[in-house]
């Protein structure tokens, strides 16, 4: 473990040094959401939803807030892939899917956090209708927390299932493109899934991808009772599982067959 956490510090300091990259995301993302949140306004005027406005603001702005923890993704690891270079780290003394893990999350974590503050901050002070509402209440905060932490540990499982199939085809382009699409659509980073039909609603809310910022998001405004967390927690907790489990397995496979040629 105490490894596994050395890697976590190092790549921290690593994200540190971008400080120009955060700057750009965040003006990036707060175009975005100002885009975004006009369109509903927009919307809203010509035909008011169940939901209310306010919250789908909320949810725009916590979407683009953590953006960079669904899409950011570990480049070196995909050029080792790529040119063979990932050799040489089967020569560390640590267990390889738990050593690009630790990486993976010390980049989405820091990465989202850098952004996320002054955004948050924002869309705080943004007028009425525009802005960040505040959470339902106290604990509904408290929850939500806890969620996107969950969240975050499941999309750097789902990370790993994609360049777990990235050594396959050895292309990441391909895989990594419609894995990102389906990423940002299933999350509701494109549309929030609240506003999808309650049938459709059903069954995304019960996939990986709304685990990592629809649920917790949901909890923040209320969408979801206080009394409904647990249930969320626990199936956050067990698609971590399912998914880290079946990592493991793509690694073990991918490792076995990996033909290594020069010297």
């Amino acid at each position: 473990m105490r490894a596994y956490l050395s890697v976590f510090r190092m790549r921290w300091k690593m994200e540190l040094q971008y400080r120009g990259a955060v700057v750009g995301g965040f003006i990036c993302q707060v175009f975005f959401g100002l885009i975004l949140v006009a369109l509903y306004r927009a919307l809203y005027a010509g035909k008011p939803q169940a939901m209310p406005l306010s919250s789908v603001t909320t949810y725009v702005w916590l979407q683009q807030a953590f953006f960079r923890m669904l899409l950011s993704s570990d480049d070196d690891l995909r050029e080792k892939i790529r040119t063979g270079n990932i050799a040489y780290d089967l020569c560390r003394p640590v267990q390889m899917y738990g050593y690009y893990y630790a990486r993976i999350a010390a980049q989405k974590l820091l990465g989202s956090l850098l952004r996320a503050a002054p955004m948050l901050v924002f869309a705080l002070l943004l007028p009425k209708g525009w802005g960040l509402a505040a959470p339902a209440s106290f604990p509904a905060l408290l929850a939500s927390v806890a969620g996107l932490l969950l969240g975050l540990l499941c999309v750097c499982a789902l990370e790993n299932v994609t360049m777990a199939f990235t050594m396959r085809t050895l292309d990441p382009r391909g895989i990594q493109a419609m894995l990102n699409l389906l990423m940002t659509l299933l999350a509701g980073n494109i549309l929030p899934l609240t506003l999808f039909p309650d049938s459709w609603q059903r069954i995304l809310t019960l996939l990986p991808h709304a685990q990592i910022l629809d649920a917790p998001i949901r909890l923040y405004t209320g969408e979801r009772a206080l009394s409904d967390a647990a249930g969320i927690l626990a199936l956050q907790a067990v698609w971590i599982v399912i998914i880290v489990a079946f990592g493991l397995w793509l690694w073990q496979k991918n490792q076995k067959r990996l033909i290594v040629q020069g010297g």
